[in-house]
């Protein structure tokens, strides 16, 4: 955008018409006569689009077609340069079209504007950046060569790779399978969420544009169901998964009942927040601590939605905290001015609801709700609200809400705090605020999770996340990684190769 340009978003979004069809071959392809799924708008409530559930018919099309790209090594067998180039366009059209796919992101899940501008679609061509530059930076080992023989580790595609993705952060999610994958060499079948499908195929339009063979990058689109195919189907060589740690569940019993598929699993979160009482700057703390558990509309999976207070600085630091909540109110996501916009649909708006009845039914104490008026009646908005007297036991502090709720615990010393970040059944991210570095090293090692931060950022994306560094899930919060040099090797095979040459 301009600088200086202030652009007329609600004009830009009255004038879309929104058409989702696969995008398979290189082609775009109409939906099999399936049954028809309609996305609501999270801004207004108002019908965005139609498309049909996928079928078995369009699942198989897409996997023979990546397939078929495989095999004739259009993409598989390109020299690493050729591919590193075509992704490195394909970064450079993400930043091209940056108002496009921002527009897409903020009408699908109902994000401010300006953090689908900012965030979003810079991170997504980050994404695209670094896997890039890192294709030729995996070196397999030579071992012990004499005069007759030679052993190494040989590194090659996987081959067919499925990839599922939620709908918090569909472009960024969709870019986390794609880049990895095309990347080491495979094709792709894409399956984006049926709440969010209007990035995806537009990115694989982009691919091929950037020089990404056709067939290399399919997108097809439909509910779960859709899923379980590509989970199931026996031409499928590896699945990677960005969602609900139940449905990861029943895509490892899946792949385990067809080809023993590896997986690549990035699930659930109940992210600890811890606070001690040496904090360095409770201003700056209290910043981040809004930003790490209310970005998105909370809607992130390392969302910090488990505030844990040292004992001693509790009132002060709740007092502050609130203080600070006021300013975070509903606004239309279409607003260059938003910070909060809306949840992504009317049944997740439902389900977050759900749990706060839960929370007041299990003794939690309401210390904030906004009370300010959503934009819209008829949009998906839901205020930021903060529950004090929260225990390690409660619902509320042992499922993932995935929305605007922060529980409040109080803690006595480390090994409390420690207690209360591990009572869950995830392990995927964890934040902790302290100026002793004594503490620190011995909670980073006593915590399980996969992404620990100390003293963080009021960004909420603070230092190298996007796409450089490897994070995975520890417990029930996914398997492998993404991200980073071990991110992009888990796109490859490895085949241990011993070469004996004749003495004579």
């Amino acid at each position: 955008m301009v600088e200086g340009v202030r652009r007329d978003w609600v004009e830009q979004a009255r004038l879309l018409n929104p058409f989702i069809r696969n995008f398979v071959g290189g082609a775009w392809r109409a939906q099999s006569d399936a049954t028809p799924l309609e996305k609501y708008g999270s801004r207004d409530g108002r019908l965005l689009y139609r498309l049909n559930s996928g079928t078995l018919i369009d699942a198989h099309d897409a996997v023979a077609s990546a397939r078929r790209a495989f095999e004739d090594g259009r993409w598989s067998q390109a020299p690493a340069q050729r591919r590193k180039d075509a992704l490195h366009r394909l970064a450079n059209l993400i930043d091209t079209h940056a108002e496009e796919l921002a527009l897409l992101e903020c009408l699908d899940v109902g994000k401010p504007i300006t953090d689908a501008l900012e965030v979003d679609v810079p991170m997504a061509a980050a994404i695209v950046r670094f896997n890039a530059e890192a294709l030729d930076k995996l070196h397999g080992r030579v071992y012990g060569a004499d005069s007759t023989s030679l052993s190494y580790q040989l590194y090659r595609p996987l081959g067919v790779v499925g990839g599922i993705v939620g709908w918090n952060f569909p472009l960024v999610l969709a870019a986390t399978k794609i880049a990895p994958a095309l990347a080491a060499g495979n094709s792709l079948v894409l399956k984006p969420s049926e709440l969010t499908s209007l990035s995806a195929s537009r990115l694989a339009e982009l691919a091929m544009e950037a020089g990404v063979p056709a067939g290399v990058l399919n997108v097809i689109h439909g509910d779960g169901a859709l899923g379980a195919v590509l989970a199931r189907h026996q031409d499928v060589d590896a699945l990677t998964f960005t969602g609900s740690t139940q449905t990861g569940k029943k895509l490892m019993v899946a792949a385990g009942e067809s080809n023993l598929k590896p997986l690549i699993l990035e699930c659930g979160g109940k992210a600890a927040n811890i606070v001690f009482d040496d904090s360095p700057n409770l201003e700056a703390v209290a910043d981040a601590v809004i930003a790490r558990a209310f970005w998105n509309q909370g809607q992130v999976c390392t969302a910090s939605s488990r505030l844990l207070l040292h004992e001693r600085i509790k009132n002060e630091f709740l007092a502050l905290l609130i203080t600070k909540m006021a300013a975070l109110v509903p606004g239309d996501p279409l607003k260059s001015e938003t910070r909060f916009g809306a949840l992504a649909s009317e049944g997740h708006l439902k389900k977050v609801l759900g749990y706060l009845e839960t929370a007041r039914q299990e003794g939690a104490e309401i210390a904030y709700q906004s009370t300010a008026p959503a934009p819209f009646a008829s949009g998906f908005y839901l205020g930021p609200t903060v529950l004090d007297a929260v225990s390690s036991s409660h619902r509320l502090a042992q499922e993932e809400i995935f929305g605007p709720v922060l529980s409040v615990l109080t803690f006595r010393d480390e090994s409390e705090a420690i207690r209360i970040a591990n009572d869950t059944l995830y392990g995927l991210s964890a934040i902790l605020w302290t100026k002793d570095l004594g503490r620190a090293h011995r909670l980073t090692q006593a915590i399980k999770a996969g992404w620990i931060v100390v003293n963080a950022t009021g960004h909420p994306a603070g230092g190298p996340v996007e796409g450089v560094i490897a994070i995975g899930g520890h417990k029930q919060s996914g398997l492998g990684v993404e991200g980073g040099l071990e991110g992009l090797d888990a796109y490859m095979s490895k085949t241990a190769v011993q070469l004996f040459v004749s003495s004579s």
